[in-house]
This record gives structure tokens, sequence and C-alpha cells, in this order.
């Protein structure tokens, strides 16, 4: 095998398919890097076996020279010093050269690298993925609806199906859900598919979180494909697989309060600040819980006491409060982290009292909502 290319482009496939490169794994060839030369361009790979990222480098891209391709060919390369490696590279383009006994030849400009490869034989083969059922959506929508729904999955593996996030697709709409019981993120949206294709699917959320830094910021449509193990994603030049989870997700449509007994409407950056002032005398310890008290006039006090280091009390004025009066503790965390990914400068928060979930949406916007479990404070 051997090809000159543009550092570039190089480095930038390397850093993609590294996201699924991991060091801890039991099969020693996933430590490495799968690059394959071509007559159309230059392919690598990274996989752990649960995420597995293919980028490909076309020979050409709108009329530049990106690779030649001197001969063709297939090496595994260690993931860890060739992407240290290319990175610190002098010049603009390398040349990659695999001599016998698969070593490995890097050279650009006055510096030359040799590495021992491994046989590309030897590599795990990709999941061969029939492409059947492919739903697409755009770029930038599939990257708000990851950032808006992820931050709520479990970091527990007490219960792994809760480490995903489900996605549910039926009558041309996607619904993706993540909770950690504590917690609960929905987000739908219209997307293009087949007739009268649904999927119940759990995607692991570390790999949904990977392929959302991989994505570029463009509303070109990805081509999604669900099978029964893997789900695949396909972007220009770029394959993404993750391995679905097992098991049955909970059944989340009952915990979401259909009524409620007191609703506020509040500017959302406001509100955001507040809990953010609020929350730092009550960092320490595990608690991080602030107190939420509706007094008249449409006023909100938002206060916490930490005993050893002090307390903090904030009075906001709200667009509106309808119903009862309320007083209800939350973690300052789950609702800062809930309010980071609300759209738009206004929201309403739906409580049906002090022990039940309470639910925040943006104003006029149901594709949205954020649903937190009070704390309980005595």
């Amino acid at each position: 095998m051997r090809f000159i290319i543009q550092r570039d482009r190089l480095v930038q496939s390397v850093q993609d398919v590294m996201k699924a490169v991991t060091s801890r794994t039991t099969i020693p060839i996933l430590t490495g890097i799968k690059i394959v030369a071509t007559t159309d361009g230059v392919t690598l790979t990274g996989s752990d076996s649960d995420i597995s990222i293919e980028s490909f480098i076309p020979k050409e891209d709108a009329g530049d020279e990106i690779a030649e391709i001197k001969q063709p060919g297939a090496i595994v390369l260690q993931a860890k010093f060739f992407s240290e490696i290319v990175k610190k590279l002098p010049t603009d383009t390398v040349e990659i050269h695999v001599e016998n006994q698969l070593q490995t030849v890097i050279r650009s400009g006055k510096s030359e690298f040799k590495l021992n490869g491994l046989d590309a034989d030897e590599y795990p083969h990709l999941p061969q993925i029939k492409e059947e059922n492919i739903f697409k959506i755009p770029t930038d929508l599939l990257k708000a609806m990851i950032r808006q729904t992820v931050f709520s999955v479990s970091t527990s593996e007490t219960r792994p199906i809760l480490t995903g996030v489900n996605w549910k697709v039926g009558n041309g709409e996607l619904t993706c859900v993540a909770t950690d019981s504590h917690r609960l993120a929905l987000r739908k949206a219209r997307i293009e598919t087949e007739a009268d294709e649904s999927y119940n699917v759990v995607i692991p959320g570390k790999s949904l979180g990977e392929l959302s830094k991989i994505l570029d910021d463009n509303n070109d449509l990805i081509d999604i494909v669900i099978t029964e193990n893997q789900v695949l994603f396909k972007a220009k030049n770029l394959l993404f697989f993750s391995r679905l989870l097992e098991g049955n997700y909970p059944d989340t449509s009952k915990l979401i309060p259909n009524e409620s007994k007191t609703n506020i409407v509040v500017n959302t950056k406001d509100f955001l600040h507040a809990i953010d002032r609020a929350s730092l005398l009550a960092r320490e310890g595990r608690n991080n819980v602030v107190k939420f008290t509706t007094i008249q006039d449409g006023i909100i006090e938002i206060s916490s006491n930490t005993p050893e280091i002090g307390n903090v009390v904030e009075e906001l004025q709200s667009q509106s409060i309808e119903g009862e009066e309320l007083k209800i503790s939350f973690s300052a965390k789950f609702m800062m982290d809930a309010l980071k990914t609300l759209e738009g400068s206004e929201i309403t928060i739906s409580f049906t009292g002090a022990m039940r979930p309470f639910v925040i949406r943006p104003i006029n916007d149901d594709s949205i909502l954020q649903l937190i479990l009070p704390v309980r404070t005595y």
C-alpha cells in the first residue's frame, strides 16, 4: 500500500474515527485504526465493538486532488501513536507506505516515522446492514434532538436500558425520550419516512454523544437505518454504527402529568441565572437543592440554605402565576441542565403539587418538554 494525502483531511478523519477507539478492549487489534486505500480514496475505521465509525477521504473533492493512490492495500496502525504523529507532522502532505512485514513508513517533509502495523484481515468486519428501513433527518435537527435529551440518560449501570435514549418512529414523527428516573427529557420532530414505518429502539447515550461531536453543523440530510440490534447513521463520507440496547424501555408516557395545579411563566434566562446563583451555596455535598416558593403579585422566591456555609434568597418577577400557592424543592443542577436545552425566551412550568413531578416547556412549543422530580426536604 502506498498513497500521498493532504494532512488536514487525514487529521480530521483520524479524529473522527478515534471517537470509537478505546484502550480498554478485549480485542487487541481494536486499539488500532484500519486504513484501506483503493482507487477511489482512503477509508479509515475505528471501533470498540459497541460503536464503529468509518470515514472516507475521496481521491478528489470539488475538483481538488486530496489523495494520490499509488498502490492499493490495507493496514491497521496503533491509533494512539498514529493520531499523535499525524497531528504533529511538519508539512501539508503525508506519504504512507507499507513495506514488507507490515512495517509502515509515514513521511512528511524531512520527518519520517516507522510504525509496526497489524494485518488488516484480522480486523473485525463492520456490521452488514440491509438498507431497507431508512428515514432521513437534517443534521442540525438531529444534533439538537440529541443535545436536548441525552443529558438525562442514567449514568448508573444498575438499569442498563436507562443509559440509552428511547427513539420511537411512527406516523412520520420521531420521538426521543431519556430518563434516569429522577428527570426526563422528551423531544419530537416530523421526519421523512417510508409509508407506515414504526420503530421503538434504545440507542446508548454514549453513542449519540459521540455522533453529535462528529457531525458538521449543517442542514444536510442524514440517512438513519435501524435493524434489530444496530443503528447506522450515514452522512457524507461518514458511516457511524452503534449497537442498540437490549430490553424494553419503560413506558414514560404515564409519568408526564396531564393536568396542573399551578402554572408559572418566567423569562428563561433570568430564571436560569437565579437558579445558578442560588446553587452557589448548595453545591456542597450531594444535596444541591434549591427551594422555590410563590409569593403574591407574581413574585417567586428562590432560596438555598446550607447550615455550615450560609444561605441565599432571591426574588424573581414572573410573567404570570395561575393556580395554587406552592413550595417545592428540586435539584439546581437538574433544573439548569433542563433550562439550557430549551429554546425561546419564555417557559411555562406546570406543577401538580409539592411532591409530584413538574414539567417545563417553552411557550407555544409542544415539541419539547423537560420533567423533574422534586426533592423531599424536611
